[in-house]
């Protein structure tokens, strides 16, 4: 079934971009912009002359200068980058109605893809529907992984990282393991929620269960019966769901919890 499908896949990927987005909203948004300066202004530098070997249009000496600007600001910024590219990118995703997300990215990202590559890219029906989905999900899970790695005590990766680890074998071995217990919840939550905003990708024209209901029902004109096998469907799917990640907890629970 489409309606299952598109869940599946669009919770796995918004789950990367929340785990990948969530460790990054825990980095430090105000770090000490000294250590490598001088390295990471060397490779704007570097980065400056091959593009404007590249852009010979953007070689005049105001327009080079501005550029040059640009350039070296965000070279000296990138260790504050992952903080603030995070922050942008949950607080804008979450102001914004699903719906309204779906659209943009069916009606508007697609055909501006498609037309850019000369019908080389074409994310048309159900790619549009995975991306806008797992994109719009993917900020709200940031924030569910950001909690949950805030929730561990400071010293757990401080023990850590006095026993020689990095910090990614820290976060990757320590933290996220705990972590992810606490956040089963919240994430099943969000599971549920996705499985039935899929109802929403039928406004870019995909079969699923809702869109296949409506369209049973303008052929047979009975809209009761149609509307009460959709809405049954989806309750027995999120009741089913609703266990499996119940069951989850309990297996993952602590013993002496």
């Amino acid at each position: 079934m489409l309606t299952i499908k598109v869940t599946i896949i669009s919770f796995l990927v918004a789950l990367v971009l929340g785990l990948i987005f969530g460790i990054m909203r825990v980095a430090d948004g105000s770090p000490d912009l000294r250590p490598g300066l001088w390295k990471r202004l060397g490779f704007g530098l570097a980065f400056f002359v091959l593009l404007m070997y590249a852009m010979p249009q953007w070689r005049p000496p105001v327009t080079a200068f501005l550029v040059f600007l640009v350039i070296e600001a965000f070279f000296v910024l990138l260790p504050a980058m992952p903080y603030t590219l995070s922050t942008l990118y949950v607080e804008i995703v979450r102001g914004v109605p699903m719906l309204v997300i779906i659209l943009y990215m069916g009606f508007a990202v697609t055909p501006a893809l498609r037309t850019a590559t000369d019908g080389g890219i074409d994310l048309r029906g159900l790619p549009a529907a995975i991306i806008g989905l797992a994109f719009g999900y993917g900020a709200y899970m940031a924030e569910v992984f950001r909690a949950g790695i805030q929730s561990i005590p400071k010293g757990q990766m401080e023990a850590a990282r006095s026993l020689g680890m990095t910090y990614a074998q820290a976060m990757r071995l320590v933290i996220l393991p705990q972590a992810i217990r606490l956040i089963l919840p919240p994430l099943g939550n969000d599971l549920i929620a996705m499985l039935k905003d899929t109802s929403l990708i039928s406004v870019i024209a995909l079969p699923e269960m809702l869109q296949s209901g409506r369209l049973w029902i303008s052929r047979n004109f009975r809209a009761f019966e149609g509307f009460n096998t959709v809405m049954i469907l989806y309750l027995i799917m999120t009741l089913f769901l609703s266990m499996m990640v119940r069951v989850v907890e309990r297996r993952s629970r602590l013993p002496s919890k």
